[in-house]
């Protein structure tokens, strides 16, 4: 929060989490005997001025409320709010397509088929809502955005039970790629307008502001992964109304309550030309790392998991009679051989056997874990660890702890007993506590990255910037959805056309392709420079820039090299 020393108003764009901006602080009375009673009497002024703008402070601090009636943060309320609201809707859509597209027996492969658009679509969507949102503004991105949303839910309520495969494919598929239009849309207007209220040089603060925005996303998104898995349960028709009325809710104050020029470039950078100039490269290698960030989620996590989670035993089907009085195992069903089959041989079987909205709860967990480590990544980890705010060498390190999750279950679920014998509590321990651990440490790791992308950008230009960068995400979770799908469909042995094949090896392999994307997006990141600040981690290993040492260290080492960027590590 800062001041005006005349007047003490709170300039606008206040977090009500401030300690980290220095703030004038009162100055000492004078000392007896100097025979300055007018300064003293300006003093005591001024320390009274002080204390009056700090009370004023604390007033504006109330809350949502007063945030919305603060002329600069007003855009900020009601596009995060619109955001938020959205990203409810988004985590469902995906979750109801899923989950009924399971239950009509899609394979991995085919369900991973019909996001392909909808990922497709958000690789030029991001390079089109970045020219769009500098030309046009933010407002009419996600004017856009949120009607395109109502859209894909209307024509979901199309898909029919008597189309083939292939048609039903092409349909969702086709649904899914304006979900992806108007998921990219949108975000763009969460992403900028941080930037657009937080004053240049407070780093720090935008790296809070960015966090924060972006954990609450996430979270609510896990919100509707449940609400769409719990919903479905009920009615595949129920689902999307109450959704479609979320985005209906949304639409009133991005319509009304946004100026058109908000988040509009200078007009000479308003260009195609611009979208696609190369001349950030540590936005481009950033880019390039988030590719491969994003990949090591998704190459487990979209579609092999819930597929896994939904899976039944292996043991029984195809081989086990079933009847009236002989009910088959969760996950199965009795087929028309009278003996018991995998509800969806193209999910696999030796997964768990949960129920849907089981699968939702499981899911959206993760994800609100996720988002909430996400909004509190400043205060929790890297403010602590001195890390805040972060560089490229804060990524790097949390970047490569990100590998650690998903190789250890790629080891134990391909020669672990528990997976051997199918002792599914241990299954599901050995589950949740990697899942666990990769949800906070991909969230670090994405905060960090949610903070670096608007921080490289300049700022007459954010919206084409983060749309560039948003590019690479949108490329990194294609690669990881399409991979998933090949690696957890076909790397298992097929076990029968009743059965299905191993969805434990495909999901072993899953977690194998994860672990080296996340490996592959560290080695990236080193390509970017910023090693000006150094890298801490708390106060017993630190690296530090060379030309940011004591003149004196430079004297005793006499090396023309001491002022070169790279750092050196040092015990405190």
């Amino acid at each position: 929060m800062q001041h005006d020393d005349t007047n003490g108003e709170v300039v606008d764009g206040a977090d009500e989490h401030d300690d980290y901006i220095v703030e004038e602080s009162v100055p000492d009375p004078p000392e007896a005997g100097d025979g300055t009673n007018d300064s003293l009497s300006t003093t005591i002024e001024k320390a009274a001025e002080a204390m009056e703008g700090e009370t004023l402070e604390k007033k504006e601090k109330s809350g949502f409320m007063n945030a919305a009636r603060s002329e600069a943060l007003r855009p900020f309320v009601i596009i995060s709010s619109s955001y938020l609201l959205f990203t409810i809707t988004d985590g469902a859509i995906r979750m109801i397509v899923l989950q009924h597209a399971y239950n009509k027996s899609f394979s991995a492969m085919q369900v991973a088929v019909m996001f392909t658009l909808y990922e497709l679509a958000g690789v030029f969507t991001n390079l089109a809502a970045g020219f769009m949102g500098a030309r046009w503004g933010i407002k009419f991105t996600l004017v856009i955005g949120l009607t395109l949303q109502l859209f894909s839910y209307s024509l979901l309520f199309g898909w029919k039970d008597d189309w083939s495969q292939g048609q039903a494919i092409a349909y969702v598929t086709m649904s899914q790629m304006f979900a992806g239009i108007a998921k990219d849309l949108t975000k763009l207007g969460g992403k900028t307008v941080t930037k657009l209220v937080t004053p240049e040089e407070q780093e720090t603060k935008l790296f809070k502001l960015v966090s924060l925005i972006t954990g609450w996303k996430n979270s609510l998104k896990g919100v509707g992964y449940f609400m769409g898995s719990a919903l479905i349960q009920v009615s595949y028709e129920l689902a999307l109304g109450v959704m479609m009325g979320l985005v209906v809710l949304a639409m009133p104050w991005a319509i009304l309550g946004l100026d058109r020029s908000l988040g509009t470039a200078k007009s000479r950078n308003a260009s195609w030309k611009e979208v696609f100039k190369m001349d950030n490269p540590n936005l481009n290698w950033l880019s390039f790392a988030r590719l491969f960030l994003f990949a090591s989620r998704d190459f487990w996590f979209e579609v092999p998991l819930p597929f896994f989670l939904r899976s039944p035993s292996c043991e029984g089907l195809g081989e086990l009679s079933c009847g009236p009085d002989l009910e088959c195992a969760v996950g199965s069903i009795c087929g028309d051989s009278g003996l018991c089959e995998n509800i969806n041989t193209g999910g696999g079987c030796g997964g768990l056997a949960l129920e849907r909205f089981v699968v939702g709860a499981f899911l959206g967990g993760y994800i609100i874990l996720y988002g909430q480590v996400q909004s509190w990544t400043p205060q929790l980890v890297t403010g602590p660890l001195k890390q805040t705010p972060p560089n490229k060498l804060t990524e790097i390190l949390w970047g490569l702890v990100n590998c650690l999750p998903t190789l250890v279950m790629w080891i134990v679920m391909s020669w672990s007993p528990t997976f051997d014998e199918y002792d599914t509590t241990g299954m599901t321990i050995w589950l949740v506590v990697a899942i666990v651990s990769f949800a906070i440490i991909f969230a670090i790791n994405s905060s960090i990255h949610s903070f670096l992308v608007v921080n490289y950008a300049s700022k007459d230009k954010v919206a084409v910037s983060v749309g560039f960068y948003y590019m690479s995400n949108a490329l990194g979770r294609l690669f990881g959805t399409l991979g998933s799908g090949v690696l957890y469909t076909y790397v298992g042995e097929d076990f029968g056309a009743s059965v299905g094949h191993d969805a434990i090896a495909g999901l072993a392999a899953c977690f194998l392709a994860g672990t080296i994307s996340s490996l592959v997006a560290a080695v990236v990141t080193i390509r970017i420079d910023d090693n000006q600040s150094g890298l801490k981690c708390g106060s017993c290993i630190t690296i530090v820039p060379k030309k940011a040492m004591p003149d004196n260290d430079l004297e005793d080492t006499g090396s023309k090299d001491q002022t070169h960027d790279k750092g050196k590590i040092v015990k405190m």
